[in-house]
């Protein structure tokens, strides 16, 4: 699984460093080759012009948060991400089995923050109301007279 994860991303990887997806869309699967070379170029445009670099993941161990699992349709499926500082790498990777190897079918790789952040500014504290339980009901007790006791 690690070799798919990372042959994959560095695959990518290499395509948005150079410009060239050929290499990536020969490695896919006949549904990922539907793509020609021009419109992989187009999907991971953004990539390019955000320079973002996927060599961290040759060294980095993946965290799965979709452990790897066969589809219905016969696809392996997983998700995770690289933990790295400020950024990581968060993926969805998807194989079809062609010629008894899993091929890339479909991937999405977005860079997102790494771990929980304090917010921006300093919010104001919340209000804390104390109130206290309400004084319990009091019950006047009148004592009663000698003679009302005897009844006379």
């Amino acid at each position: 699984m690690l070799i798919l994860v990372r042959g994959s991303l560095l695959a990518l990887d290499h395509a948005n460093k150079t410009g060239n997806y050929t290499v990536l869309r020969d490695l896919g699967a006949p549904g990922f080759q539907a793509n020609n070379a021009a419109k992989l170029a187009e999907i991971f445009a953004g990539h390019r012009k955000d320079g973002i670099d996927l060599g961290g993941v040759a060294v980095l161990e993946p965290q799965l948060t979709l452990l790897p699992q066969i589809e219905p349709n016969g696809m392996l499926h997983m998700a995770g991400f690289f933990p790295s500082v400020p950024m990581q790498v968060n993926f969805e990777l998807l194989f079809a089995p062609v010629d008894r190897q899993w091929k890339v079918f479909g991937m999405s790789v977005a860079l997102g923050k790494a771990g929980p952040e304090a917010p921006a500014t300093d919010p104001e504290p919340p209000k804390v109301v104390l109130t206290r339980p309400p004084d319990p009901p009091t019950a006047t007790v009148t004592p009663k007279k000698a003679d009302e006791k005897s009844g006379k």
